[in-house]
């Protein structure tokens, strides 16, 4: 069995960590594909205070003190790896491993930079010239991204990666799917999302303004740091919202809204798990305009699409019950279609195997 050394945020826990669904999707299927992946997470940031899935049969977990000692420790054990990944976001000394892995990789293992964030991550790149990842580059075989599209591919390219592809969020139909409504979630909007700077004032435009001008209707925000003071009268804070909770979540209001971080939706072709958890769901989306959406769902069929709080308004104020369930049938059908993680798990599969083959042929020579 083929196996990946993977260092990211948590696999166990999705509190603070918008990755682990994705993380979830992919490392599963792989392991359908003969894949054997340890996964080492910190200890940090209360995540395994809030654990939502147990330790699975499909990967090894292994949760590590968050000090420099216990980092160092578990960097060591990439030498066992036929593939190490270093995530982005793993939130705790980020920087250490990054360097530690690439040098404790064996000869002819594939080393990969895997980026859940790569607006952000370019950002830092540009505006700091010795930047780490930006030194160790030329030393990996290829980095992976969740999104971003060509302007991501080209960045990374114009910095030195050798090659740069796209794996897109997707859909695990076992995980994500209707259910019965559930009277805890009931809403005409639910939105979905944490509170962060860089998301916070789009949230703003595109959810609390949609709330004020529609006051006789109901509103649901879920996810931590907002403050129910600051909210319209009308709209109900519930604050983290478990994975387990979602398809309830989804599949409860009229319509779920989703919108991108600012450095996502300037990018494009970047949709959240919550894209594809919504549309699994069967529930009617209502999302904020970006680049690439096509390639995802279809405006006014699939998906429906708004530039500003007063769109969001008029698309909820227009909405009925049957063109809600008729937008989320068909987005639910475009999902399952081409966008599974079975689809990104065969992508991810040949790519790795493929890289492989070369990493190993380049050693022997």
């Amino acid at each position: 069995m083929t196996t990946i050394a993977f260092y990211g945020s948590s696999l166990l826990s999705s509190y603070w960590n918008g990755a682990a669904t994705y993380y979830r999707g992919l490392i599963r299927d792989l392991a359908g594909r003969g894949w054997r992946t340890t996964f080492y997470e910190p200890d940090a940031f209360d995540r395994q205070q809030h654990r939502d899935i147990d330790p699975p049969d499909w990967a090894e977990v292994r949760v590590y003190p968050a000090t420099e000692a216990a980092a160092a420790s578990v960097i060591a054990e990439a030498a066992r790896a036929d593939v190490v990944v270093k995530a982005s976001g793993v939130g705790v000394f980020d920087d250490l491993l990054l360097s530690g892995l690439a040098r404790a990789a064996r000869p002819d293992a594939v080393r990969l930079f895997w980026d859940v964030d790569a607006p952000a991550t370019l950002s830092e790149m540009r505006a700091s010239p010795d930047h780490p990842l930006r030194r160790i580059l030329p030393e990996l075989d290829l980095v992976l991204t969740y999104g971003g599209g060509p302007p991501v591919v080209a960045a990374y390219e114009g910095f030195g990666a050798h090659r740069c592809i796209p794996v897109y969020n997707a859909l695990d139909p076992d995980t994500h799917h209707p259910v019965p409504a559930d009277p805890r979630f009931a809403a005409d909007l639910a939105f979905l999302g944490n509170r962060l700077p860089d998301r916070e004032a789009r949230v703003r435009d595109f959810f609390l303004d949609a709330a004020a001008r529609l006051p006789e209707r109901r509103f649901l925000l879920g996810g931590n740091g907002w403050e129910p003071r600051d909210l319209p009268a009308n709209v109900r804070h519930i604050g983290h919202v478990p994975t387990r909770d979602h398809n309830a979540f989804n599949g409860s209001a009229t319509a779920v809204l989703n919108i991108a971080r600012d450095s996502m939706a300037a990018t494009g072709w970047s949709p959240a798990t919550r894209v594809f958890e919504a549309a699994g769901a069967g529930a009617c989306l209502i999302t904020d305009a970006w680049t690439g959406l096509e390639m995802f769902l279809k405006a006014d069929e699939e998906v429906l699409v708004a530039r500003d709080g007063a769109e969001v308004a008029a698309q909820v104020a227009a909405l009925t019950p049957g063109r809600a369930r008729a937008i989320g049938e068909a987005g639910r059908r475009r999902i399952l279609a081409e966008h599974t993680y079975a689809r990104r798990g065969a992508q991810v599969d040949a790519i790795l195997r493929d890289a492989l083959a070369a990493r190993r042929a380049r050693s022997v020579a």
